[in-house]
């Protein structure tokens, strides 16, 4: 499939807020017929994984439930659910809700049904500066900003950002780097653009002007790395961005286990899409 975004070409390789307002009609993207077959059954496997709610949250899960009421019509089998799970039955998206505690925006309930290498038992009930913590650099670059931009966001407002990686896996589900980063050596170079793919994240953020939280949705979308044989521009701004990728994004999305592999995947498509030359 083509990815719908492609971040690397308008952020490429660094970390950036890079947050725009679209319109509601856009909040969103959908593209999977029943989100629930896919979700149920994690959630009867890896509850501590998928799922997780702080005592007091449930005003707050009550409200996001109600917009996703607006485009989403209600399912069999919610009415015993907390809130925000019965909501994220219904979209492709993971959700997670953030309100401000003593001061303090942290994560208090969040379904995580695609998680990029964290569970919901590592993530709730933290504040935006644990979020970020493994993210070399990040809090004195933006973590300020990012404080503000929550507690900023006027209600009827949404936000959107997306950002990028590769890793040699097609699963939503990934909840752990290590047994798919262990397969790594096993890859053949032949194999590189079918095994080795782009994970895309494309993330909103809205207010719930009721109870004062604000609601993060996470839509994950992946293609193999070959798709980009099909837009040369694309695959162009790709390599830029893997070359050119600083220190810090390669070390926290572990670019140095896949690079043999995504430079062998340019060489073999020719010298017009190097950067070296710039």
């Amino acid at each position: 499939m083509r990815l719908p975004h492609s971040p690397w070409v308008e952020v490429g390789g660094d970390f950036a807020i890079g947050l725009r307002p679209i319109p509601q009609a856009a909040w969103l993207e959908g593209g999977e017929a029943d989100p629930s077959a896919r979700k149920d059954p994690l959630l009867a496997a890896h509850p501590a994984i998928v799922w997780g709610e702080t005592p007091g949250s449930r005003d707050a899960q009550s409200e996001a439930l109600a917009m996703v009421d607006a485009v989403r019509e209600a399912q069999p089998g919610e009415a015993r659910l907390p809130p925000l799970l019965a909501a994220a039955r219904r979209v492709s998206d993971d959700l997670c809700l953030m309100e401000r505690r003593d001061g303090v925006w942290r994560l208090t309930a969040l379904s995580l049904c695609a998680p990029s290498f964290f569970t919901a038992q590592e993530a709730l009930g933290k504040s935006l500066a644990e979020l970020h913590a493994p993210v070399d650099g990040f809090e004195p670059r933006f973590g300020g900003r990012l404080e503000r931009i929550f507690s900023g966001l006027r209600p009827g407002l949404i936000l959107e950002r997306r950002n990028w990686t590769v890793v040699n896996s097609d699963a939503l589900f990934t909840p752990s780097s290590a047994p798919i980063r262990a397969q790594i050596p096993q890859i053949s170079p032949d194999e590189a653009g079918q095994i080795l793919h782009l994970r895309v994240e494309r993330q909103t953020l809205r207010r719930l002007p009721d109870t004062g939280g604000a609601l993060f949705t996470i839509r994950i979308w992946r293609a193999p790395l070959e798709t980009l044989d099909d837009d040369p521009a694309r695959l162009a701004a790709f390599a830029k961005a893997w070359r050119r990728a600083t220190a810090e994004f390669r070390k926290y999305k572990g670019f140095a286990s896949y690079d043999t592999l995504v430079e062998g995947f340019l060489r073999v498509r020719g010298e017009s899409y190097s950067v070296n030359d710039e």
